[in-house]
Parts: C-alpha cells; structure tokens; sequence
C-alpha cells in the first residue's frame, strides 16, 4: 500500500500517476484501511482518466464509504457505482451490486427497504455464471419470491466456488451456507477465507470472516476454538474499527446468565448503529437461545418474537427453531405452530440442519404418537451434519420428553447422553437442564464443578500456538500483538496451568 502511494506520488506522468493511485486506493480498501482512499482518489481525478476508470473510483469511493459510515446511506452509493458500471464492465457491476446487498443486509430492519431497492436495480443486469453472479441471482430470488425459490441458486453458487475464488464473494458464501443449513459448506467456505486473509494480509476479509467461522466452529460445538478466533478477531477490531460481538452467540450456549447478558447487551447497542440492525436481530436470538438453556421459557419466547420483526438473512430461520421450543414451554401452541411452518420451508433446502429443525418441531407440536420417530430422525440429522450443540439439545428434548411419558430408563439414556456432550462441550445451562432432568428420573448425577483455572480466549490462542512450535514473533504477528505482549500473556498462562515451559503446554491443555 504505502509503496504503491509513494510509487503514485513520484510518478510525473498524469495518466499513470491517476492509475497508480487508483491502485493505492484499492490496496488500501482490500487491506480493511478506508480512510486514505478520498484522499487518494481525489489525486487520481486530476489526472485523464477514462470512463472504466472513473466507474472503478466512483465504485471505490462507494466501498470505503460503506466501510467508514454503513448506515442506510451506504446502500445508494454502491448502487449508483454499479449502475455506472453496467455497462462497461458487467462482471464488476455484478460484485457491486453483490456488496450492495451486503450493505442492505447488515443495515437489517434499520433500512426496510433495502434489500428490494438492491434486487429492482439488479433484477435484469446481464446474468453471470461465475460465483458472484450466480449469488446475485439467489439474493434477487430470495428478496423477491422467497428463500425457498432461492435455495436452489445457492446451493449452484457453493458448488461453483474454486480453490482460486475471488475473496470478494466468500462473505456471500458464508452467509448463503448458513441460509442453506449446510455447516459444513460454512465450515470450508470460512476456513478457505481465513487461510487467503492472513496470507496476504487482508484485513477486511479477516476482520469480516473471523466472526462467521467462530460461529460455525460454535455452532459445531467446538467452542475453545471459537473463542481462540473471537480473541484474534478482538485483535483484528483493534487495526480495522470493525465491530465484532460474535461473542455474544457463544456466550448464549454456554449459558452463564450475567456475562451473556452482557455481551447480549453490548450487541444491542452495536446494533442501534444505523448500518448495523441485523445486530439487533442476531442480539434478540441469542437472548431466546440463553432463557431456552435457562428454562426461562417466556422470556425466551419474547425474545425470539422480537428477532422475527424483521427477516434478517440467516438469523430468521434460527429465531424460528428457538420460538418453537419457546412457545411450547411457555403454553402458546398458536405461535409454536406458525414457527413451525416457517421450519417446514426451510426443510426443503435439504441439509441435515434444516431437516433436523423440522423434526424438532414436528415432534415439539405434530402428534404425540410420532414425536419418538421425529426426534431421533433429528438426533440422526444433525449428527450426520456435525451440528454439535442441536444434536445435544434434540437429545435433551427427546429425554424429558420420554421422561414425561414415565419411560424412565430410555429417558436416562437420551438424557445422560445430552448431559455428558453439554458439559464436556461447555454448554452449562443446558447441561444443568439435563442434569435436573435426570435427577427427576431417580438418577444421582454429581453437578460438575471447575477444574483447572479457566484461560481467556486470547490466552488459549497463544497457549495453542506456542504449543504449536510457533515463535513469540509469528504469534504476535498473526494476533496483531507485540512479541513482548505475548510473552506477557504466556507468562500468565504458565501460573494458570501450573506449569514452567512450552514444552508442558500441550499435555496440559489435552488433558483439560
């Protein structure tokens, strides 16, 4: 970045100076910097630039604008930006669009209209097969005749994607894997963006990617390797000013009440900023998800019937699974039933997480006579989909449920099951619920206490990456941390773990 601003400084010729600092401005965009992009577009319009030219700055402009300030405004910008480039180069007016709808779902319910102002403008552009296009045509499908007409476009645009893929679109990856149900399709998707990001050192992509994989590894049940890439993406907020609160989904399944809510909390207020509603939607879905492990079942469902106000992309399916749990706990079949029918769309996209919610909510509302095969069809699905946190939670389900029909000893095998996944996995509340549970059936269960001192996120990351061989410099350099800083927080790692070198960190952390 700085070689190619100075390169565009002390180049004398006008047309290639403009070129090279357009370039500036790119790098800088592509490496989560947005700040000298006017700066430098303005100096790239004093020189002769042609039209591509001028559409490519206008669409720069618009990016960095969306990055600094992604209120409602931020939508309009990248539409007129792609307008102008229709014509002149279809393939980059299609990403534009592409982020323009980017725009328009994180603004949420802060900007009603936006997701259909996008799909009007982009509905007849010329269609590309290329992922970036492919995803536009889902996000204009979804927009305007429904998810379920769209889940065909987007399960064609995962398959599209290459080793090589344009970074550009793996935001549209994730959140079309996610809509789909398919964790593993998440799982890649992220991984392979993770990998480009911190080889090249593309802060924007990091910052943007870091959040959605700890929220697949979470949803996976693999929550220490979650919040080892909340702590790097905490990191990350620091160089980019990105907003990150991810944190509070994996707050929710563990289930300790006060530090969730506070976490719930801090998303709350990210989620008052005008480009950012979609965060008060995802805030709202993990409060249902924090009261249903707590069995604070009308809480739970207030919650859940806060998220659904608005359809945010992804997050109205999951609000969908906890209103069902919710509003059946809580005595409200009419609201459980509606939930219910919104899981029966989703269940047409085919994957083992989409099914598996229908199965749920078949055996939690459907007839009584068929919630035994429902739930171990779920149980069967989300396992198969490596869906960690809702096979133990169906399984729990599926405990107090034979529990309810005085089948005490089949209820014992479901329930000690979800018991020992929850706990080992770290979900509290839920594993209290199974316990609870299964005291009920005559069973004597001891209540799991803490064992060794518990590290914080960032101090499991390094533990994990010195244990890896991995120097205090490389370490600091991939968390954005001073070599003295990490030896700072190994040092306190070792007084936790009771032990005096790296050597020692591996078979402690192993046998935790």
């Amino acid at each position: 970045m700085s070689f190619l601003e100075r390169a565009a400084a002390l180049t004398p010729d006008p047309k290639e100076r403009a070129r090279r600092a357009l370039a500036a401005a790119d790098a800088h965009l592509a490496a989560g910097m947005p700040a000298r992009v006017p700066d430098l577009l303005a100096a790239a319009e004093l020189g002769p630039l042609d039209r591509l030219q001028r559409a490519h700055a206008g669409r720069l402009r618009a990016k960095a604008s969306s990055m600094t300030d992604s209120g409602p405004g931020a939508v309009q910008p990248l539409l007129d930006a792609a307008g102008r480039l229709r014509d002149l180069d279809p393939a980059v007016a299609r990403k534009t669009y592409l982020d323009a709808f980017g725009a328009a779902i994180r603004a949420g319910r802060h900007d009603e209209g936006g997701l259909r102002r996008v799909a009007a403008a982009a509905c007849d552009l010329t269609p590309g097969d290329e992922p970036a296009g492919v995803f536009l045509r889902a996000l204009v499908t979804w927009t305007t005749d429904g998810s379920v007409a769209a889940f065909p476009l987007l399960a064609r645009a995962l398959r599209s994607l290459t080793d090589e893929e344009d970074p550009s679109v793996l935001w549209a990856a994730a959140n079309a894997a996610a809509e789909l149900g398919d964790l593993q399709a998440w799982l890649d998707v992220t991984d392979r963006a993770v990998r480009f990001a911190r080889t090249t050192g593309t802060l924007s992509i990091l910052s943007m990617v870091l959040p959605y994989r700890a929220a697949a590894l979470g949803y996976a049940g693999r929550f220490s390797e979650a919040g080892d890439l909340l702590a790097e993406a905490a990191a990350v907020e620091k160089a980019t000013g990105v907003v990150t609160r991810m944190t509070a989904l994996i707050g929710a399944y563990r289930g300790r009440e006060r530090p969730a809510l506070e976490l719930i909390e801090a998303m709350e207020r990210d989620g008052r900023q005008p480009g950012l509603g979609r965060l008060t939607g995802m805030a709202a879905y993990a409060r249902a998800v924090l009261h249903n492990g707590l069995g604070n079942y009308p809480l739970a469902m207030e919650a859940a019937l806060r998220s659904a106000e608005h359809q945010d992309f992804n997050v109205h399916v999951w609000t969908s699974s906890e209103l069902v749990e919710a509003a059946t706990r809580a005595g409200e079949p009419a609201v459980a039933a509606r939930a219910r029918e919104r899981l029966a769309d989703w269940a047409r996209a085919g994957t083992p997480w989409a099914l598996g919610a229908q199965a749920v909510a078949d055996a939690l509302t459907g007839a009584p006579e068929q919630a035994e095969d429902r739930y171990r069809e779920a149980v069967d699905h989300f396992g198969r989909g490596g869906l960690g946190v809702f096979e133990v939670r169906a399984r729990l389900l599926f405990g107090e449920w034979l529990r309810r029909q005085n089948r005490r000893a089949q209820a014992r095998t479901e329930l000690r099951a979800a018991y020992e996944a929850a706990a080992a996995t770290g979900m509290e509340a839920f594993a209290e619920r199974a316990r609870r549970e299964l005291l009920a059936t005559g069973e004597t269960v001891r209540k799991r206490t803490p064992g060794a001192p518990v590290l914080t996120p960032q101090e499991a990351q390094i533990a994990r990456l010195a244990a890896a061989g991995h120097p205090n410099a490389e370490i600091g350099a991939q968390l954005f941390l001073s070599p003295r800083t990490v030896e700072w927080h190994l040092r306190k790692v070792f007084a936790k773990l009771g032990i005096s070198s790296r050597r020692e960190i591996d078979g402690v952390l192993s046998g935790r």
